[in-house]
């Protein structure tokens, strides 16, 4: 027994560790940053989250302690340290920490990295009224040697920071009265300077910088003799800086859409004058150049790169950055703002040209990285930080285990794609190692979008990658690099972010993929159900139509909602990748609330609002339609009709609840020792818990003939001796309808048995079974069928091609069904309630998404289990084996309030899942303690890694429960207390966050700093498990 309670403590210990990485585009970025020696970059968001990504797989992610926006960040290159500064004026120092070595599939892992905050400083403000403002950070500049920090400020002030202690060195300070003293009378005139806009440090001569002042002052600052060596009195508003690779000249941009050239010479202390000035896109009022850099070429001819300076008038409202080299010209046109750039390019300094290869751009919704080495500067792929939300997700498909053929079809096929559009040039940002072991099994995450897109993701490790889109509207999209028809300026679309949908009936509602046939089912908005299959070469075919009228031309019904699309009526080209073979349109052309695809039988299986159909792809025809709502569509034995027998049923089902609930019953209280704990949970078993009262829902609900699920299956419901196929149908009025199919070929039906007709000529027929309606008519969310092993049925073609284990069809089959108030398994095929739980009477919650999961032991490598996974509305995850529907164990995972999040949910079948918590991140969590993806990366540095820390004590203290729990769990398993460890943006009490799943959970969109709740069940049916396991 204590072995058993040592072994259950250690996995329930595992299981805490939910969260392990998130996917995506971060939300709301708003500073960035490039470390040139590591290959490493880093992205600041508003709500104070670090994300440094280098190599494909290698993350590190850390949060500030406030909410506050992070509007710089500053790496100390080759260190692995990078300062942030946020929006409340504060300063922090981040560094690379060794983490402690993990064990990962068996095979012990040194070297792992993390993100931990070390030091913080705040700059004190100076005597007077507009203290605060004067002191206000306006710009960074880290010297080279790195070991001083200038800090630019609202009121002219230039201060500067001893790193990496962060201590200020007053003796430095350069107020903006000492730059005035220098200056000529007729420039001085009594007016500010105004804020430092830009600090730049001279290449070749370290010391020197460059000072600019918002009026249009530029100022030469010699560090070691505190001596302005040179003026540059501008008269334009200033924006920014750059210094040219040799410190001859340096480049000024301007509020009015203009950039100027400055040369450095020697001896001249006072430049009235630039070389040059440029307003490109003039002569009409600009927008600010907001930044410009200037990068050198072995050809002579520079590379000018600048963002902003359009025609007010005409493009004010584009977001623009532009490339400039000798005769080419390329304006840049994205659909999001600029936030940031930068050039991967030549540091060495003996180098003599910058040779840039690479730009990458921040934007407000993407990441853009352009190469700058071919003829053209086509755009990259990017491998990671995709935009999810290119157009917005609407629904979403996990696969896992994908086949290899599956895989390779796929990738050649977006590999294709690419071709069209992209560069193949490596990936700039490729610093650290990924210490991860490669996946076993390759997974798809599937998105469906507001635009008629399916999107196919690599979900197999850290790096959620892009590897085939699919677009189901009748116009082909756009090449997003296509050079427009406008001469000036030469506009050129790059990114892929387009959340603007021209007609939303193109949304994507359900998908359904097989991957052993590669038949896919799309279906949308306007009632559209696409059957595609994969094909390697391109076609061009007509695509047949096929009009499926699910009220059967019901009198006294008219349709309000929009029209149908139009389907196209002349054969079309269809590229390499999945190509449709028939559409199937339902009318009224609703949207498809639920789909369900069988392949081996060539079947699909469709709902709407209006009832849901069954459609047979390889013959091209409907096989049967119904309305929920209409009484009369359904005839015999089992009507919707109320009969008397029915009736008597319900009335005793009254007296015998007003007599159960009129009883009362004693609960045990749980003691406070910890040593009682099991025995007294398994006491409570048997022990009625006090339950809600639920009110019966109105069958007159407009919504109530909404179909909310479909489920094809291989059982038994005419008899308990001949299985066959079935279709069934859950609707949102607690309403289910099971089919007998009579598929040609498959089973015992009476199809198989008529002689001398070919199979084609046989059509596939249905006939109602059974029907159930559950009490309180809750909407029906899962339906699921398990054989006699209380186990759920194989997908399609496991059984027939030796791919699963053959389900079990010798002894009494079951069918699960889980409605948002309770979880119901049935008996086949008398359908007799066997067992329930009544998950809102006990818990006070509902029901939102279900999933049956495989969890594989730890322990031994054959044995795994089949689990009820539950998310109700709360956010929580509720646990129960099957098909006994006892609970197992209870966690949060989602808030309660982020309903998106909720209702994005996706599970997977080997116990792990995906949710939104931002219009473009994923949060990837894990059931399972042995199947989990996270991020495990190393980083070679200039510096000795330092071990990390041990736990700050000064920080916010977990509450009592949670320590007595912690503290049960620790001493159970080895004797020693484990501290938690922040993983992505989720943070413990020091600010240390790194790549892996932990045990302190903090969205970063909320930041609320939270152990994990933990809530466990026993029962005598756990109990054997784990003696089992």
């Amino acid at each position: 027994m204590q072995r058993f309670v040592k072994f259950l403590c250690h996995l329930l210990w595992k299981m805490k560790s939910l969260w392990t990485v998130e996917h995506g585009f971060p939300h709301q970025p708003s500073a960035l940053a490039f470390d040139p020696k590591l290959q490493l970059m880093a992205i600041g968001t508003k709500s104070g989250a670090i994300k440094v990504y280098g190599a494909p797989g290698v993350e590190f992610t850390g949060l500030h302690k406030d909410t506050t926006a992070v509007t710089q960040i500053h790496f100390l290159p080759g260190q692995g340290r990078l300062l942030s500064l946020l929006d409340d004026n504060t300063i922090y120092l981040w560094e690379l920490v060794a983490g402690a070595p993990r064990e990962v599939g068996g095979v012990k892992k040194d070297g792992v990295v993390c993100l931990q905050e070390v030091s913080s400083y705040s700059l004190p403000g100076r005597p007077g009224i507009e203290s605060c403002s004067a002191t206000r950070v306006t710009v960074l500049l880290l010297l080279r040697s790195c070991d001083l920090l200038c800090i630019g400020t609202e009121g002219g002030g230039v201060y500067f920071l001893e790193l990496p202690r962060l201590t200020l060195k007053d003796s430095q300070t350069l107020l903006q009265d000492q730059i005035t003293q220098s200056l000529p009378d007729d420039y001085r005139c009594g007016k500010s300077l105004g804020p430092v806009e830009s600090l730049q440090e001279h290449p070749q001569q370290p010391g020197k910088i460059l000072i600019g002042y918002s009026r249009g002052l530029v100022v030469l600052w010699d560090l070691s003799t505190r001596q302005v060596e040179q003026l540059f009195l501008g008269k334009q508003q200033l924006e920014s800086l750059v210094w040219e690779r040799s410190g001859n000249l340096f480049v000024s941009s301007h509020n009015d859409g203009g950039y100027s050239v400055w040369t450095v010479t020697n001896g001249n202390t006072c430049n009235q004058q630039p070389v040059s000035s440029t307003i490109p896109y003039g002569p009409f009022p600009c927008k600010a150049i907001n930044k410009i850099l200037w990068r050198t070429t072995q050809t002579g001819s520079p590379v000018l790169l600048y963002s902003g300076g359009m025609p007010r008038a005409s493009y004010g409202d584009r977001h623009c950055l532009t490339i400039q080299q000798d005769k080419e010209h390329v304006t840049l046109d994205f659909t999001s703002r600029v936030i940031d750039f930068f050039t991967v390019h030549s540091i060495e300094q003996e180098k003599e040209f910058d040779e840039p290869s690479a730009l990458v751009v921040l934007l407000e919704e993407e990441l853009v990285v352009i190469d700058l080495q071919n003829p053209g500067w086509p755009s990259l792929p990017t491998p990671y930080l995709a935009p999810l939300h290119s157009s917005a997700i609407t629904c979403s498909f996990h696969i896992s285990s994908v086949p290899p053929k599956l895989w390779e079809r796929l990738v050649n096929a977006g590999k294709a794609q690419q071709g069209r559009q992209h560069a193949h040039g490596s990936w700039p940002i490729c610093g650290g190692k990924n210490l991860a072991p490669p996946p076993k099994q390759q997974e798809l995450l599937l998105t469906g979008h507001e635009d008629g897109t399916v999107r196919f993701w690599d979900a197999s490790g850290v790096a959620l990658t892009p590897l085939y889109k699919l677009g189901t509207a009748n116009d082909p999209s756009n090449d997003p690099d296509m050079q427009q028809e406008e001469e000036w300026p030469p506009f050129r679309k790059v990114g892929c972010f387009d959340p603007y949908s021209d007609d939303p009936r193109l949304g994507i509602q359900k998908i359904s993929l097989c991957k052993y046939s590669n038949k896919l089912v799309v279906a949308g908005t306007a009632g559209q159900v696409i059957v595609l299959g994969l094909s390697d070469e391109r076609s061009d075919h007509m695509v047949d139509v096929s009009v499926v009228d699910l009220l059967q031309d019901r009198e006294g019904f008219t349709w309000k909602g929009h029209d149908r699309l139009e389907p196209r009526l002349k054969p079309a080209p269809f590229p390499p990748g999945f190509q449709p073979l028939v559409l199937v349109q339902c009318l009224p052309p609703a949207s498809v609330t639920a789909v369900a695809l069988h392949a081996e039988w060539n079947l699909i299986s469709f709902g709407t609002s209006h009832g849901f159909g069954l459609f047979d792809y390889h013959r091209r025809n409907a096989v049967c339609t119904l309305h929920p709502n209409d009484s009369l569509a359904m005839e015999g034995p089992l009507s919707r009709v109320k009969s008397l027998k029915k009736s008597l049923r319900q009335s005793f089902r009254r007296i015998r609840k007003s007599r159960v609930s009129g009883k009362k019953r004693t609960i045990t209280t749980p003691t406070s020792k910890v040593s009682d704990g099991l025995s007294l949970a398994v006491r409570q078993e048997d022990v009625a818990p006090v339950q809600r009262r639920i009110e019966p829902r109105s069958a007159d609900d407009s919504l109530s003939g909404v179909v909310r699920c479909l489920c094809f299956a291989d059982t038994f419901l005419r008899d308990g001796t001949h299985h066959g196929p079935t279709l069934w149908a859950g609707t949102n009025s607690g309403s289910v309808y099971a089919y007998a199919l009579e598929v040609p070929g498959v089973g015992s039906g009476r199809a198989c048995e008529r002689g001398g007709a070919g199979e084609s000529s046989v059509c596939v027929e249905a006939v109602l079974g059974k029907e159930i309606q559950l009490m309180h008519r809750a909407p029906v969310v899962s339906i699921c069928v398990l054989d006699g092993r209380g186990k759920p049925l194989p997908d399609p073609y496991e059984a027939s091609q030796d791919l699963a284990i053959a389900p079990d069809m010798t002894n009494a089959h079951s069918v699960l069904i889980a409605s948002e108030e309770q979880l119901k398994v049935f008996s086949l095929p008398k359908v007799s309630a066997k067992t329930k739980f009544k998950l809102t009477a006990h818990e006070g919650c509902r029901v939102r998404k279900v999933a049956l999961v495989a969890f594989s032991s730890t322990a031994q490598e054959d044995y795994s289990e089949h689990t009820l996974v539950c998310l109700t509305n709360l956010g929580d995850m509720h646990l129960f084996n099957i098909p006994a529907l006892r609970p197992q164990v209870r966690y949060d995972c989602i808030r309660k309030e982020d309903i998106s999040g909720i209702a994005s949910c996706v599970f997977t079948k080997n116990g792990q899942g995906f949710y939104l918590i931002s219009p473009s991140e994923y949060e990837r969590f894990s059931l399972s303690a042995k199947v989990i993806t996270e991020p495990l990366c190393s980083v070679q540095l200039d510096r000795p890694l330092e071990p990390t820390p041990a736990r700050d004590t000064t920080g916010s203290r977990p509450s009592a429960a949670c320590e007595t729990r912690e503290m049960i769990f620790s001493l159970l398993f080895d004797g020693t207390t484990t501290q938690p460890q922040a993983n992505g943006t989720h943070k413990n009490q020091m600010g240390q966050a790194e790549g892996r799943s932990q045990h302190t959970h903090t969205h970063t969109h909320t930041h609320t700093h939270t152990l994990l709740p933990l809530t466990c069940y026993f029962s005598p049916c756990l109990f054997f498990l784990f003696i089992t396991l």
